[in-house]
């Protein structure tokens, strides 16, 4: 049973399993949150996930400036489950890249890829940095679930040991102009997202020579990498999603 309102308007992601009578304790950067930013005192009410055990409504027990204590009183919703999505995107700009994990945090994807092409031009990935990205678009967004962000991974070397299984929806940006000619399979899926400069020739030739991989256009225009990003998962989620 779980109670769908609740009078608490803080969200805090937490590592720690969730239940009725749990008790939760904070770090100090939770705890600096909470009662020296937020302001919040014994008996004051937070929302708690921990992407899964559902979201649950908690009472702080024990407030310091180290460290805190919250205990689970009720849920107050329950785990809510992706698609079985995957987003992989070629790394861009550091703010682009932080907007592709956040977005897609969001928007339901199950996993979060990095992946490096041959025309993919960004630093070190610092995948700590990017998951937190995706803990803090869950808080903000309502979602019980928090995506996993991967380590980079090189296309080639991912596409050699892939699960045919799994669909790729191959985001071709040599199709702009075409309309959108959207797959109807259900199933586990892949989104591909290229970098700037696109994919190379080699790339685009082994891709749309895999049986497991469906090439769309992105409607008109070509689009930058984080505009395709959220174009692809919006159409992937309104034919085969759970936005229909």
């Amino acid at each position: 049973m779980y109670l769908p309102m609740s009078d608490a308007k803080i969200r805090l992601y937490v590592d720690a399993p969730l239940g009725q009578g749990q008790t939760v304790p904070l770090n100090r950067d939770q705890a600096h949150y909470l009662f020296g930013v937020m302001r919040q005192a014994v008996g004051g009410a937070v929302l708690l996930f921990n992407g899964r055990d559902g979201e649950w409504r908690a009472e702080i027990a024990q407030a310091g400036k180290r460290g805190g204590e919250l205990a689970c009183v009720t849920q107050t919703k329950p785990l809510q489950m992706p698609p079985d999505l995957w987003l992989m995107f070629a790394p861009i700009k550091k703010a682009r890249t932080d907007f592709i994990v956040e977005k897609a945090a969001e928007m339901g994807a199950a996993r979060i890829v990095p992946v490096m092409t041959e025309f993919t031009n960004a630093g070190r990935i610092q995948r700590d940095r990017l998951q937190a990205h995706a803990v803090e678009a869950a808080e903000q967004c309502g979602g019980t679930y928090v995506p996993e962000v991967t380590e980079a991974q090189k296309l080639g070397r991912m596409l050699d040991g892939w699960d045919p299984a799994r669909r790729i929806l191959f985001c071709d940006e040599a199709l702009a102009g075409d309309a959108p000619d959207l797959p109807t399979e259900a199933g586990p899926w892949a989104i591909l997202i290229g970098p700037e400069g696109g994919f190379s020739d080699s790339e685009r030739k082994r891709l749309r020579g895999l049986d497991f991989a469906h090439p769309v256009a992105l409607g008109p225009r070509i689009l930058r990498a984080d505009t395709a990003a959220v174009a692809a998962m919006t159409l992937w989620q309104r034919a085969l999603g759970d936005w229909g």
